[in-house]
């Protein structure tokens, strides 16, 4: 599991999928809203002229000197929901990464997000 504390020391770390291969560099960690623990990052990836990111959950995430291996294969991190690099997530499209990863989604009671980006 991915700590609070382990994240202030990123810095552009390379993303690897479950089977070491590069998806992209590391460039936001979003937390889940009612625990404050990363529960998703976004990785950018594309083409050095058109650049997107894409979101991939950090559960049985790993850490490493200058990579952060992510549990699934880079395919399926690769065809999650994105966004542009100077775009915010739309709180209508959250649920759609989750879906994407097979994970459930609980919106706050009042339909607050559940992610937040730190």
């Amino acid at each position: 599991m991915i700590h609070a504390a382990d994240v202030r020391e990123w810095r552009d770390p390379n993303v690897v999928d479950c089977e070491g291969h590069k998806v992209g560099v590391l460039e936001a960690v979003y937390v889940d809203t009612t625990t404050d623990e990363p529960a998703m990052a976004t990785v950018r990836t594309g083409l050095p002229t058109r650049h997107r990111l894409v979101f991939v959950p950090l559960d049985d995430a790993i850490a490493g000197p200058d990579y952060l291996k992510v549990g699934y294969v880079g395919t399926l991190v690769k065809q999650a929901p994105s966004v542009g690099t100077d775009d915010v997530l739309p709180a209508d499209r959250e649920e759609a990464i989750f879906k994407q990863y097979g994970l459930p989604y609980q919106p706050g009671a009042a339909g607050e997000r559940q992610l937040a980006r730190r």
